[in-house]
């Protein structure tokens, strides 16, 4: 009981404030109560497919073979194929975590993870058609060379991975491999 209060403590400090705000303000409190039951819900319809194919990933794909296009001697070839895998995705940010944590499992190396959760989050490309539908291709345009210009910038995960110290490093892989379902 102890592990799972500490486990949860921020989902379960949450509940609380609901029910505390359901309680004092009940119009707040349902609206609040809709906005978090509508935000779960579209969770669920996000994570289970993304484990399903995580799962599969996972037993499918040789870890050297993820090791060879994106691990810590892939060069720039990783990073670009990180910055591909990211702005080809789609779904929201969250569902790229687990992703990342099978990938560092695998071996990847961390630059090419930062790079590969910093595409996911600003490069869309899925995003930008829609974009240029709504808002018109130079904004769309712009907004993509700005990125790609900070996902460029973001190379210097590579820094941020050199000025990560070994202990952060194995904390990083220990957990993501935890998560992942790893030994």
């Amino acid at each position: 009981m102890k592990n799972f209060i500490k486990r949860y403590k921020f989902f379960l400090l949450l509940v609380l404030i609901n029910v505390l705000l359901l309680m004092l303000q009940p119009r707040l409190g349902q609206k609040v109560a809709k906005l978090s039951l509508d935000c779960f819900m579209e969770m669920l319809s996000v994570i289970p497919p993304i484990f399903l194919l995580l799962g599969l990933m996972d037993v499918w794909v040789p870890k050297e073979t993820i090791m060879k296009y994106m691990g810590k001697d892939a060069g720039i070839k990783g990073s670009v194929f990180a910055f591909v895998l990211g702005s080809f995705s789609s779904g929201p940010l969250y569902a790229s975590f687990p992703i990342a944590a099978v990938f560092l499992k695998k071996g990847i190396s961390l630059g090419n993870v930062f790079i590969f959760v910093g595409a996911w989050s600003t490069t869309k490309i899925p995003m930008m058609l829609f974009e240029i539908t709504q808002l018109g291709s130079i904004f769309a345009l712009s907004r993509f060379g700005l990125n790609l210009i900070a996902i460029i910038l973001l190379a210097f995960a590579f820094i941020m991975e050199r000025t990560t110290s070994k202990e952060d490093a194995e904390t990083i892989y220990e957990t993501a491999s935890k998560q992942a379902g790893g030994n």
